[in-house]
This record gives structure tokens, C-alpha cells and sequence, in this order.
């Protein structure tokens, strides 16, 4: 069976309710088009997915399927791996910690 691709995940995951998008914003999560920033310990993980290269371990990503504080559900897309933004390492290393 094939590995589903980072188009198929984010697509199977907005039909089934993850239609937010979220990013990192300084120490927190904030979801596309608003202006809070919410603790990455309010956000329960309902799923991770996990991509890797096929050749270059630099081609790590994944995907967090997050229901947020006011129960939101989105996702959360970071590089994985040498790559990761340092505001992502931050809220990925709190995220599920509560």
C-alpha cells in the first residue's frame, strides 16, 4: 500500500473536520485570519503524520491534526527533522504536554 502524500493527508483530514489552519506566532499557536495566540498546552493532538524523504533526510515534514481551545479543529503543518523553524521546535516540544 502506498504512503499516502501531504496533499492526500491534509485533504482526508479537511473532510473529516480539520478545516483551520494553524502556525506558530512567537511562543504560540494562532490560527490563520485571527489575532489570538493560544498555548500550545491548550491544543489536544488527534493525529500526527509523518512524512520523510525518499533520499534526503532534510525532506521531513508533518502534519498535526489539533483541536484547539474553543474546539476548533486544524492543522498544523512544521519541517521535521535539521530543518524546523525555532518557533515551530518551541511549540512542537509543548504541544500535548498539559
Amino acid at each position: 500500500m502506498a504512503m499516502e502524500t501531504m496533499t492526500e493527508a491534509i485533504d482526508r483530514l479537511n473532510r473529516s473536520g480539520y478545516l483551520a489552519e494553524f502556525g506558530a506566532e512567537g511562543e504560540g499557536l494562532k490560527r490563520a485570519g485571527r489575532d489570538a495566540v493560544s498555548p500550545p498546552e491548550t491544543f489536544h493532538i488527534d493525529e500526527i503524520v509523518r512524512f520523510e524523504g525518499d533520499s534526503d533526510p532534510g525532506d521531513e515534514s508533518a502534519i498535526f491534526a489539533l483541536t484547539g481551545p474553543d474546539g476548533t479543529k486544524g492543522t498544523y503543518t512544521v519541517a521535521f527533522g535539521p530543518l524546523m523553524a525555532p518557533a515551530d521546535a518551541v511549540v512542537v516540544k509543548r504541544l500535548g504536554s498539559a
